[in-house]
């Protein structure tokens, strides 16, 4: 008998029942500051995860086996005053059924991470009004974690919680907040939820669910489907990163999957490897030697 995961994932009557969605570890790194009271990293790194993992972020229900795993590593690189300025490493990760395996979601490295703080001081964000640069990011952060999660499990199941970080993106606009602005780099906050908001990148998100739910979630029960069907959709990457060059959707797909994505294909078929090669150089040239190497290698 298979399960249908996306009403498994919903479905949590039998299960301790939580409000909060997430499970974060949070890590401060201080080391390139010298000279300033490391208490407050601590109280910070403490003030941010309960920020994060006490808080309901949608509507939904989820049990605590199901919350969903993520980091968020901020690295401090300056501090004046209670002006923090650094950079912040996200990534999230979700179980694969039937099996020992955790597949990588989400893995971003955002290096414009400015913001003020002050020891003790509450971490609260509005819905309707920014006030704090430093709540502003992690909870757009902690919706893009979010729609990722969704995104896996059901077709475009992530699109609420990506209007969530798009409305933050919005209100951020007026702000002089590096990170959010439009055009102002092709890879910073506002230009990876605009991808993720784009019909350009529809099919992407729907190769984003095949790829876990029909492709990796299946592997317990066929290996070679399972495979199958991540090859036979693997061209969208191709097409999508076509029709808008150098998008961050693609290359955060691509920089969170390369080492998943040798291990899958370096076990299939002839022609699903020449596939693989062909699309994953095409797209991320930057690998492609490491993609002839370690695909072709068994």
């Amino acid at each position: 008998m298979k399960f249908n995961l996306t009403i498994l994932f919903f479905c949590f009557f039998c299960l301790p029942v939580v409000a909060q969605e997430l499970n974060c570890n949070v890590q401060i790194n201080s080391d390139q500051v010298q000279g300033t009271n490391k208490s407050v990293f601590n109280t910070l790194q403490t003030s941010i995860t309960e920020f994060i993992n006490n808080r309901r972020w949608t509507n939904m229900t989820f049990a605590n086996t199901e919350k969903i795993e993520c980091n968020m590593n901020i690295i401090i690189k300056s501090v004046e005053g209670d002006m923090f300025s650094g950079e912040i490493i996200v990534q999230s990760r979700r179980p694969v059924f039937n099996s020992s395996y955790t597949t990588p979601l989400f893995n971003f490295r955002d290096q414009s991470f400015t913001f003020e703080y002050k020891e003790f001081e509450q971490l609260e964000i509005n819905n309707n009004t920014l006030t704090s640069n430093l709540t502003a990011v992690l909870a757009y952060y902690c919706y893009i974690i979010i729609g990722y999660d969704m995104d896996s499990y059901a077709r475009l199941g992530g699109t609420s919680a990506f209007q969530s970080a798009e409305n933050i993106v919005n209100m951020a606009q007026s702000s002089d907040w590096s990170g959010w602005q439009a055009f102002q780099s092709n890879r910073n906050r506002y230009a990876l939820v605009n991808n993720l908001m784009d019909e350009t990148f529809k099919k992407y998100r729907n190769y984003f669910y095949d790829y876990h739910r029909l492709g990796l979630d299946e592997m317990s029960a066929n290996v070679a489907n399972a495979r199958a069907r991540i090859a036979s959709g693997i061209p969208v990457l191709r097409e999508t990163n076509r029709a808008r060059a150098s998008a961050i959707v693609i290359s955060v797909f691509m920089e969170t999957k390369t080492d998943e994505l040798i291990s899958l294909f370096s076990k299939a078929t002839d022609e699903e490897k020449a596939l693989a090669v062909e699309i994953l150089s095409d797209v991320n040239p930057t690998q492609s030697s490491r993609y002839e190497g370690e695909i072709y290698k068994k």
